[in-house]
């Protein structure tokens, strides 16, 4: 069953300019903001912490004792927040490292299955993974432990232990942050009243007022964007929507993702198909600015025109792309979306402008909203591999050609349009469980 409610980033904007001095009290918080962060970024990310991170309780006595707060006479509201803050990002980075990791283990060729599989285990058991980057004998749960000298009997521990610190040691990144542009905010920290919010500072006691563009009010913990040269700030506030479901969204949709047409069908449909005018037309623009700006600094509109102007370009696309896959959930009334991996953008080619078109494609944001969309509308997504998805026949899966935008089977001899084939691909595979997990 899918969830009743999700959860979605509402902003809310300042009605007028903030002024100086409020700037400055705000930027005061975020200053300290940041050098707690970096203090946990220090102190707690490195492998001799991994057994505080779960659940962080022994990081945040180890912080009170530290006196850091009272160096920086930081209120607790900002302190203790800025501690989890970077805790959840130094969990966030340790994931990245082993799934980092995993990905080369995979492709390793001189280790062999049972050896991959003994590394795998050490990863996927928090305890085993710290004892062995300390250099310690796991120390397992009775049952786990019987797991663990199971496969440990077929494979050179030692050997494959240190493989493993090794690859710790060169992908792992410790954090660190140089921007002090913004900070979270807990509710007792602020409070919604005349038309604005209320937010405390470093002073006791002391709040200032923001006036808002809305009279809404929100009971959450809150994250406050500063833009000190502008003079304003953007709260972003997370919220519960409820999610809405259709009896009639039965169908099942493969679909392939175009830098020119956004979406198209397994059936042909479709949507988007202005996208690549808006993109040529701001990597035009972005282009010229950025070569006009390298060869004459003087003879440029001003940067705050440029990032004015390069806002609304992004909001332009950004609304279409929005309104097109509103488009296609209304049109379709899919029960489950099948989406292909994209693969990263490639450097170099022969093409300078089209790389540079391509590198501004907004497939992430199309990826983001698209499954947004679906959580909100109770419909799956589903997302295939898509290793060689676009040169396989969806008639009978042999190589083919691809040619100005037409694709052409070299064993049965059909031809179709290229989005078309891939889209079919997507959904052959969708259905055949070639999935990502």
């Amino acid at each position: 069953m899918p969830p009743d409610r999700i959860c979605k980033t509402i902003h809310q904007y300042n009605k007028g300019p903030v002024s100086g001095d409020d700037m400055k009290k705000l930027l005061e918080v975020a200053e300290d903001y940041r050098q707690v962060k970096n203090y946990v970024y220090g102190r707690f990310g490195g492998i001799g912490s991994l057994s505080k991170l779960y659940p962080g309780y022994t990081v945040q006595n180890e912080m009170t004792a530290s006196g850091l707060r009272e160096q920086l006479q930081m209120p607790s509201v900002y302190f203790y927040l800025a501690i989890f803050d970077a805790l959840g990002e130094i969990k966030s980075q340790w994931t990245r490292t082993k799934t980092k990791i995993l990905k080369l283990l995979n492709r390793n060729e001189m280790l062999n299955a049972d050896e991959k599989h003994y590394i795998r285990f050490l990863m996927k058991v928090n305890n085993a993974f710290e004892m062995v980057l300390n250099e310690k004998v796991p120390e397992l749960p009775e049952d786990i432990q019987r797991q663990h000298d199971k496969l440990a009997e077929s494979v050179d521990t030692e050997k494959l232990c240190r493989y493993l610190r090794r690859q710790v040691r060169k992908h792992h990144v410790k954090m660190h942050t140089d921007t002090a542009d913004g900070f979270g905010i807990t509710e007792r920290a602020y409070r919604y009243a005349d038309h604005g919010i209320y937010v405390s500072i470093k002073e006791k006691r002391k709040r200032i007022f923001i006036p808002l563009t809305d009279n809404n009010q929100y009971r959450s913990q809150l994250y406050m964007k500063l833009y000190p040269e502008q003079g304003r700030v953007e709260i972003k506030v997370p919220v519960k929507v409820a999610v809405r479901t259709h009896s009639d969204y039965t169908r099942r949709i493969g679909i392939s993702v175009g830098v020119f047409v956004m979406l198209t069908t397994q059936e042909g449909h479709r949507y988007g198909e202005k996208l690549g005018d808006y993109q040529t037309e701001y990597a035009a623009w972005l282009g010229q600015q950025n070569g006009s700006y390298r060869i004459n600094r003087s003879n440029n509109p001003g940067r705050k025109k440029y990032y004015a102007r390069k806002k609304r370009y992004e909001e332009q696309l950004h609304s279409y792309i929005n309104h097109e896959l509103n488009l296609f959930f209304q049109s379709e009334k899919p029960q489950i979306v099948y989406f292909p991996k994209l693969p990263k953008p490639q450097a170099g080619g022969y093409d300078k402008k089209i790389n540079y078109s391509v590198n501004l494609w907004q497939r992430g944001y199309i990826r983001n909203r698209l499954m947004q969309k679906c959580k909100e509308q109770s419909v799956g997504f589903v997302e295939v591999i898509g290793a060689g998805i676009g040169s396989e026949c969806s008639n009978c899966g042999a190589a083919g050609i691809k040619k100005d935008g037409v694709f052409t089977c070299k064993t049965c001899g059909c031809t179709v349009e290229e989005k078309i084939n891939t889209a079919r691909n997507v959904f052959k595979r969708g259905e055949e469980g070639r999935i990502l997990h």
